[in-house]
């Protein structure tokens, strides 16, 4: 088939600059690319390092790069905006790069045209082409809630989610749902597993003593960092215990903090030498972090569709916390993480898990094991031939 992929028109693929539906994305690319299944076209925001990578000799994979930035199109985008402002589905920034993908797409014949987590594109393609549109959803971005989304809807011949979760989201539009696929995310296993080794504990200012549990993630309320640091305030008397923060306000952005990043360093600071704070982590650098740690811990306040930090500590086999929010409980399996409520307890029963866990090696080392098996349900080669496989039923 001759499918083409629309992006999030923020992030450009190759995923030079972060971002997980991008890392997705190149996952099931580089699958096509070993197997030679289809012709994609992959329509992405335009990017100096995304134009220098190696994906781009594939000869079944080809990129279109939209100037987004430029001096030019900043002009581009606010006249856009102008003109169309009262169509506008999304930011005005990412309807300029729909329109200008669109006028390309228009000069070609695709039989699939696939939307990355923007469902609302589907309102500009109708009549502008004859391709079979598929959505693969990463969030609540079809809900009954969502504008337009009975038109929206309709418009899909099939829609991918990325847990079960979400499928039910879709299918509360549609009781009698046939359309919707679950997908479940992968990740590249061997990364995380192959000659991978750890981080000095010493340059983070750890000690082989210390019990280190590993936050990875946007430092954002919904995350629920708030409340972890709020359970360590409630182990002060645990000197050994230490929490490793990685991420920052938005992906990559080093220079943005924001003030609720601000306010949650203040609330940490009283715990300075046992709250540590990296900063944004290349993802490449992630398994040589997670291997220096004891536990990871994912305290999501909100209906997290399915992050990839469950998978990816469950790779290097470190025990799970977590919580019992949206597709998290999809990721784990019952001896391999603890999943808790995000109830008035949350705080309290946080702390008491992480307690538990440090006073019990015997039951780490139980669900370690748990861990390493439960993960290879999720690598990335499963990922893509799934992927694959829900779209190829369209012929």
């Amino acid at each position: 088939m001759k499918i083409a992929i629309l992006t999030s028109g923020i992030l450009p693929v190759p995923a030079v600059r972060g971002g997980a539906v991008e890392n997705l994305t190149d996952f099931y690319l580089e699958y096509n690319d070993q197997h030679h299944l289809h012709d994609i076209t992959v329509y992405s925001v335009a990017d100096k390092t995304a134009r220098q990578h190696p994906a781009l000799q594939s000869t079944v994979n080809h990129y279109v790069y939209i100037q987004t930035d430029s001096l030019l199109a900043k002009v581009r985008k606010r006249l856009y905006h102008w003109l169309h402002r009262k169509e506008e589905y999304y930011h005005y920034t990412i309807e300029y790069f729909l329109h200008e993908a669109i006028r390309h797409i228009r000069r070609q014949h695709y039989d699939v045209i696939i939307l990355e987590n923007r469902p609302g594109y589907a309102l500009k393609l109708q009549g502008k082409t004859t391709a079979l549109l598929v959505y693969h959803l990463h969030n609540e971005k079809l809900t009954p809630q969502a504008p337009h989304c009975h038109s929206i809807y309709d418009a899909a011949s099939r829609i991918l989610t990325v847990s079960d979760y979400i499928k039910s989201q879709v299918a509360a539009i549609s009781p009698a749902d046939q359309k919707t696929v679950c997908v479940h995310n992968g990740i590249d296993l061997s990364a995380f597993t192959s000659g991978v080794s750890p981080i000095a504990r010493a340059e983070k200012g750890l000690s082989d003593d210390d019990f280190v549990m590993l936050f990875s993630g946007r430092i954002t309320p919904e995350k629920g960092i708030m409340q972890l640091v709020e359970a360590m305030n409630l182990l002060r008397d645990y000197p050994h215990i230490k929490l490793l923060v990685m991420g920052s306000s938005f992906y990559g952005n080093a220079d943005n903090e924001n003030d609720f990043a601000r306010a949650l360093k203040a609330k940490a600071e009283p715990l300075r030498d046992r709250i540590l704070f990296t900063g944004f982590i290349p993802y490449d650098q992630m398994p040589a972090y997670l291997q220096m740690a004891d536990m990871a811990i994912v305290p999501s306040v909100w209906d997290d569709p399915f992050p990839t930090t469950v998978l990816e500590a469950q790779a290097v086999g470190l025990p799970v916390i977590a919580t019992r929010r949206g597709g998290i409980p999809e990721e784990v399996s019952a001896d391999s993480a603890i999943l808790l409520d995000t109830d008035e307890h949350f705080v309290s029963n946080l702390s008491a898990a992480i307690l538990d866990l440090y006073h019990h090696p015997e039951r780490r080392q139980a669900m370690s094991q748990a861990a390493l098996q439960h993960a290879q349900r999720f690598s990335k080669q499963r990922y893509a031939e799934d992927f694959y496989h829900a779209i190829e039923e369209l012929k």
